[in-house]
């Protein structure tokens, strides 16, 4: 339900994560800009009451986006938000060349901030832009920010402190122009969320195996495995274990790790389920690109298991063509929980700046 005046602008906006979370907390979303068309159904799905404009933020105009929604400039109720692509500052292993160009996306969203002069700005990324924070444009940003009058909050939180069942360090920064206050997220004070809290044949995700293809809205699909991959999980221990059960196992383990049972042990892991789970990325349907093996079943989590893990809602409609397309999407979000946030961070203070 809406309770503030707030309204906000999601660029880079994906599926809807930060949208979700923002809306949740009392805040309307005007909209979402992403340049990826293919989200284009998940988000108005979802996004109630707010616009999807497809657009490339390096050809987008500040007047257009201003006739489009009619923006006012100076304008203490509005809230800019960008959370763009972070695949060229994630420590996570990307091609580099291909990612290229989301290493500007901060200094273009800037360009809005500058024009618009909103009451609030927010961005989130991945801690890598912090430490390289003159080449990423964020040194530049925060110092035009404090110049201009914003009290300016920047700094790594992990989302689990915010009720989201996932280990996720992410940079956070939220620029308040209304009042001389520093704000942060708003912390949960409830216990831990772990695995066990959201996934399982308890909170209602039928077993399933390897392949399964689910043909409704809830959308519990899972990534085909390989035979040897069967073989490695079947030999794996549950809740918890490693590609170590195997490592010397010569027709088993991979290549790149025979014998080798120090490194990169998360890769081809199984999930505990009584602690939060890794890092939900994008390829998150693969045992081979993480720890993402279910705690006792031998498959990837699903689909619709990573989205609750990244704290989506379990009614959240996820509109793709493709595992990897959902996943992608998934993947890429800022959990709606930790949007929800920083979300009652700026309502608490709007409301007390009135």
């Amino acid at each position: 339900m809406i309770n503030s005046n707030l309204k906000a602008v999601d660029f880079f906006c994906s599926g809807g994560g930060m949208s979700s979370g923002i809306l949740n907390s009392g805040i309307k979303v005007l909209a979402g800009i992403d340049y990826d068309n293919t989200c284009k159904e998940t988000y108005l799905a979802n996004i109630k009451g707010a616009k999807f404009i497809h657009a490339d933020v390096f050809e987008y105009k500040e007047e257009t986006l201003e006739k489009e929604l009619n923006l006012q400039k100076n304008d203490d109720n509005l809230i800019l938000i960008g959370c763009s692509p972070c695949q060229f500052w994630s420590i996570i292993n990307t091609d580099r060349k291909k990612s290229a160009k989301s290493k500007s996306l901060l200094i273009e969203f800037k360009r809005f901030v500058e024009y618009f002069n909103p009451g609030y700005v927010v961005v989130e990324n991945v801690p890598g832009v912090l430490r390289r924070k003159d080449e990423s444009g964020l040194e530049d940003f925060i110092i035009w920010l404090e110049a201009n009058g914003y009290a300016v909050h920047h700094g790594v939180h992990n989302v689990v402190d915010y009720g989201v069942p996932q280990s996720r360090r992410r940079l956070t920064l939220i620029a308040n122009r209304v009042n001389n206050n520093v704000l942060e997220p708003v912390k949960y004070k409830g216990k831990l969320k772990t695995v066990y809290d959201v996934i399982g044949e308890h909170n209602g995700f039928p077993k399933a195996e390897a392949g399964h293809k689910d043909e409704t809205e809830f959308m519990h699909s899972v990534a085909g495995l390989k035979q040897i991959n069967i073989d490695r999980l079947n030999l794996t221990d549950k809740d918890g274990g490693s590609r170590i059960s195997y490592a010397n196992n010569e027709d088993l383990a991979p290549n790149c790790h025979k014998n080798d049972t120090v490194n990169f042990k998360d890769t081809y892991g199984i999930m505990w389920w009584h602690k939060p789970a890794p890092t939900i990325t994008t390829k998150y349907f693969s045992i081979s690109n993480g720890r993402f093996a279910h705690p006792e079943e031998n498959r990837a989590i699903s689909i619709r298991e990573g989205a609750v893990l990244q704290s989506f809602p379990k009614d959240y409609k996820i509109k793709a063509t493709s595992i990897a397309n959902a996943a992608r999407m998934i993947g890429n979000a800022v959990p709606p929980k930790y949007a929800a946030s920083i979300g009652k961070a700026i309502i608490k203070n709007h409301l007390n700046a009135i």
